[in-house]
């Protein structure tokens, strides 16, 4: 039996780039496009944990496809057969739009410049905002969000054929795209569908059940006391979260051991003794959610410890790629293999070299010319800078300038690192505009506003730089051709700056208390993100006692821990929790966790009873869940937007 994929499909015909871009591809990717901008922005509104939805995306695309081209078959009507490239156009499609829902930031940086976030934190800046507006808001996405692909279309070559990085999401895709158009591999397909279908409904049914018992405010099983009123108050409770135990199980249990340990260490000691000390280290008479009280503890040690975490895995991302480029430079070898890769150890047998060749040969086959990537950038940078100072008054165009100049490299240092390591740094260097355009500007001059616009621009350039190059690897590896995968992006693109405002509207319109602590949206990252900019224009002056000293211990800790884990190696590496996890539930507490954790432990068990069952079915139940809860916010949004309310709370109240 040939261990070459390419030999299996030798005696298929790859279609020209044209074809690949089929009407029904992208209307199947419109359709998904919706149900997982909905599930992001859900994830983005409550957590802020996005996993990677690639693989579901190319499960979902192909059951579509399939049931559409079988349609079309009985009728008589099928002209073209559904390849594995047109399944990497929808999966491509999909993951570009569903994308920006998260670096279009509409529940982080967008959020975080309106008037509600600012009522929570400095009544100084409560001028220092600006509303979300679905006009200016689609304006906006419409105007930073294409850059970032033209960046990175001149260095595709280099990436994926020279440099031969691994970029694992996109790599384990591509596996499971081939996989599905094979004899064998169509029948697994077709199985992971059914498990796919059935957990979707059991999903979408739950959380229709769990509406009618939430007529109130700490109503339903979302507000269930697990472990005791005493634990609820301080966020500790199983809230019955189809999305969040699919979440666990596809994050890793070291992921989900880490919000644990997380949610303990400052819901269950640090905050209750930090409350102790009320009166002493701060005003007595606070509020709960005020910045100078106990809420400035939960929200700038969260802060240090992100920032901690992303100034390291900068650090360590940017010196493996210089280490890596500087290596590839030195030995003059277009075809060499970089030693991050784990491959250069090892020789090429001949049916990887067939691959390797059919697969170069096609991906080189249809360029895109540099010159119109460099044009496309240049006449995207000269309108945005003309645009974007109309539509965000703080944002001077000097700014805007600067931005652009340096984003090239940052794009390509994030795409490089993203494909040795799987990790986008887009929010890091994101939080990095905060600090030096809102520093910049000033408090006086809007910084605030300012410095999370900068973070918008930047965040979209280098996050769609990224999910390109990803893109690239996986249509390199299904013989999808580069100019289909770019297109694709592109249309993604255009329909994620439109879905993406939109759904969040939908939320924004049907929750009144939408990223308010205590709703069932918190938008953690909308807080956090404003106080990033207010931390950057104001300087630390205004934290309460001790709350900077704290900072710092934390803020080294995150950098000791993350040292610790590569130092050890991968063996104990395993058992040192990930502090950028950890950070997570300090703000807004561990009942998310508990979820996940309980997603995690199905997938342990499920392994330890049948490991090869659990590797092939265990993503398609976990998409099944997450996508059957997400869709089901559609219809309760609706039924929220007409004034329909659950006809019973239930609620648990001392005895």
């Amino acid at each position: 039996m040939t261990t070459s994929i390419e030999k299996n499909f030798e005696a298929t015909e790859v279609p020209p780039w044209q074809q690949q871009l089929t009407l029904r591809a992208f209307v199947v990717s419109f359709l998904l496009s919706i149900l997982f901008t909905f599930i992001v922005m859900k994830l983005n509104l409550t957590t802020g944990i996005i996993p990677s939805l690639n693989i579901s995306a190319g499960l979902l695309g192909f059951f579509f496809v399939k049931c559409w081209t079988k349609l079309l078959e009985k009728s008589g009507f099928l002209k073209q057969p559904f390849t594995r490239q047109e399944n990497t156009v929808i999966q491509t499609c999909i993951v570009a739009s569903s994308g920006i829902a998260f670096s279009g930031g509409a529940a982080s940086y967008v959020l975080g410049m309106s008037e509600r976030i600012a009522n929570l934190g400095e009544k100084a800046y409560l001028l220092d905002t600006k509303n979300p507006s679905l006009g200016w808001m689609i304006g906006f996405l419409f105007v930073v969000s294409f850059i970032g692909l033209f960046s990175v279309v001149p260095l595709r070559k280099i990436m994926i054929i020279d440099f031969k990085l691994t970029y694992p999401s996109g790599t384990a895709t591509a596996h499971l795209i081939n996989s599905f158009h094979t004899p064998e591999g169509a029948i697994i397909a077709k199985k992971k569908v059914k498990v796919l279908g059935k957990f979707f409904s059991f999903s979408f049914l739950w959380g229709f059940f769990q509406w009618f018992f939430t007529g109130g405010d700490d109503c339903g099983f979302a507000s269930f006391p697990t472990f005791g009123l005493k634990a609820y108050k301080q966020k500790f409770y199983f809230d019955f979260s189809a999305t969040y135990v699919g979440v666990g199980m596809i994050c890793s249990h070291l992921t989900n051991i880490s919000l644990l340990l997380g949610a303990i260490l400052s819901w269950g000691v640090m905050w209750p003794l930090i409350g102790t000390r009320k009166g002493r280290w701060y005003d007595a008479s606070l509020s709960d959610n005020s910045l100078h009280g106990l809420q400035g503890y939960k929200i700038f040690i969260a802060i240090a410890i992100i920032l901690g975490d992303g100034l390291y895995n900068f650090a360590k991302v940017s010196l493996r790629s210089m280490v890596g480029l500087y290596l590839e430079y030195k030995k003059k070898n277009s075809g060499a293999i970089l030693p991050c890769t784990d491959r250069d150890s090892t020789e090429v047998s001949p049916d990887q070299l067939f691959d390797d060749q059919r697969r170069t040969q096609y991906f080189l086959k249809d360029s895109i010319p540099n010159w119109a990537a460099v044009a496309g950038y240049v006449a995207i940078a000269v309108i945005a800078i003309a645009v974007l100072p109309h539509i965000i008054h703080q944002l001077k165009w000097y700014h805007v300038v600067i931005l652009y100049i340096v984003a090239p490299p940052l794009a390509f240092c994030n795409a490089y690192g993203c494909g040795l390591t799987d990790w986008s740094l887009a929010s890091t260097y994101g939080k990095l505009a905060i600090f030096i355009i809102g520093g910049w500007a000033g408090a006086s001059h809007g910084g605030i506003v300012a410095g999370l616009a900068a973070c918008g621009v930047m965040m979209n350039i280098v996050s769609t730089a990224s999910d390109l190059t990803q893109d690239f690897k996986t249509g390199y590896m299904t013989l999808a051709s580069p100019r289909s995968m770019f297109v694709s992006q592109i249309i993604g693109t255009a329909m994620g700056c439109v879905l993406s405002p939109c759904v969040f509207w939908i939320f924004y319109k049907a929750f009144p208390n939408l990223g308010l602590p205590e709703s069932r949206y918190p938008a953690p990252y909308a807080s956090l993100y404003r106080n990033i900019a207010l931390l950057g224009v104001e300087g630390l002056s205004s934290l309460p006692k001790n709350c900077v000293t704290l900072c710092i211990i934390f803020f080294f800790g995150a950098i000791v821990i993350n040292g610790l884990k590569d130092f050890l190696g991968k063996k104990y590496a395993r058992f040192i929790p990930i502090p950028m996890a950890m950070a997570i539930p300090f703000y807004i507490g561990g009942y998310f966790a508990i979820d996940m954790c309980v997603g995690s432990l199905i997938l342990f068990l499920w392994q330890y009873k049948n490991k090869a069952e659990a590797d092939a079915f265990s993503p398609a139940v976990a998409s099944g869940l997450i996508c059957g809860d997400g869709i089901w916010t559609l219809p309760s949004s609706i039924l929220a937007l007409a004034g329909i309310n659950p006809p019973i709370c239930m609620k648990f109240v001392p005895r």
